[in-house]
């Protein structure tokens, strides 16, 4: 299965090629993610709900002119950003990483949090569990307050999210959706909570059902 997939904001070629490359180490056997960079009329940042809503109005038309040659449609965005709207609209599926994730702990019956690195980004994962129905199954959001460099900080990301997982834990949370699809997360963290990596899981969700 070849997977189409469009980053959520503009990036340089470093960033970029460090998200592929993420996509490579993570893919199960028989799936293959090309990422493709949104493009400069993109924000840099998904920091205000502006940014979040231009965001999806680009990743909506990237995804709509996708070439016919790729199995399934992917925004490489926690936020999954014009899922909802084109489900069933186009000859491919269109997969969402939060749907996915999300949606596997929905089914396992474990109640989930989240973080997310502002206040913009933790709003839209709840309006997009709302959408699908699963704001019971969402505990909370916590915000790291992190800037969008943090997001290829492994060090600096773990620090914050080691801050907030024991809150969230102590709310009932088993789960905790780490609220950026491109951060990779140190091996070995002794948390109270499982910290889903949303992308890993999607993928693996994918590669079991294609």
């Amino acid at each position: 299965m070849r997977i189409y997939a469009v980053t959520p904001i503009h990036v340089d070629v470093e960033e970029l090629a460090r998200r592929q490359a993420r996509y490579a180490a993570l893919a199960p056997p028989g799936v293959e993610v090309v990422l493709h960079d949104i493009g400069p009329a993109a924000p840099r940042a998904l920091d205000t709900d502006a940014q979040v809503r231009a965001s999806e109005a680009l990743v909506i038309e990237a995804l709509k002119g996708a070439p016919y040659d790729f199995d399934a449609l992917l925004p490489d965005c926690v936020l999954d950003p014009g899922v909802a709207h084109l489900a069933g609209t186009l000859p491919v599926p269109v997969f969402g990483l939060l749907r996915l994730s999300l949606g596997w702990s929905v089914l396992t019956g474990r109640k989930s949090a989240a973080v997310a690195r502002n206040k913009a980004i933790a709003d839209e994962i709840v309006a997009r569990a709302a959408v699908y129905g699963w704001s019971a199954e969402l505990l909370g959001v916590a915000v790291l307050d992190l800037d969008v460099h943090a997001i290829a900080d492994d060090a600096r990301w773990a620090d914050a999210l080691g801050g907030v997982v024991g809150t969230l834990a102590t709310s009932g949370a088993r789960d905790v959706i780490n609220g950026c699809s491109a951060v990779d997360l140190p091996d070995g963290m002794d948390l109270p909570a499982r910290v889903v990596d949303p992308t890993a899981l999607a993928l693996r969700l994918i590669g079991a059902g294609r």
